[in-house]
């Protein structure tokens, strides 16, 4: 695959990502945005709006052979807000996100 292909599959997780956010947030387009290719920090730039409504800093990564513990290591290195989950995707196949087994404890207790 060229170089070019393999940033063009990211970039539509990337997006598809996005609007997956805005679409259960509600939010608006100004407010869930899909970096470009190279930037730095996450992958899915959130402003302090969606942020409120989402705070996961979003790390995708879209590709047959995964180095999981590298990109988890990129996913944490990229969170200056929020809790990482990094979003995995390959051909044929579920897209999955990865999180912090604390937070998804946190996230699955039902307090009283």
């Amino acid at each position: 695959m060229r170089t070019s292909s393999g940033k063009q599959k990211v970039r539509r997780l990337q997006q598809y990502v996005a609007k997956a956010i805005q679409d259960m947030f509600g939010l608006h387009t100004r407010d869930v945005q899909s970096r470009s290719m190279g930037a730095s920090g996450t992958d899915v730039a959130l402003s302090e709006v969606a942020f409120k409504e989402f705070p996961w800093a979003v790390e995708c990564k879209n590709t047959e052979r995964l180095d999981l513990w590298g990109s988890w290591e990129q996913a944490k290195a990229n969170a200056d807000q929020g809790s990482p989950v990094l979003i995995v995707k390959r051909n044929r196949s579920d897209t999955l996100a990865i999180v912090d087994f604390h937070k998804f404890m946190e996230m699955t207790c039902k307090k009283t």
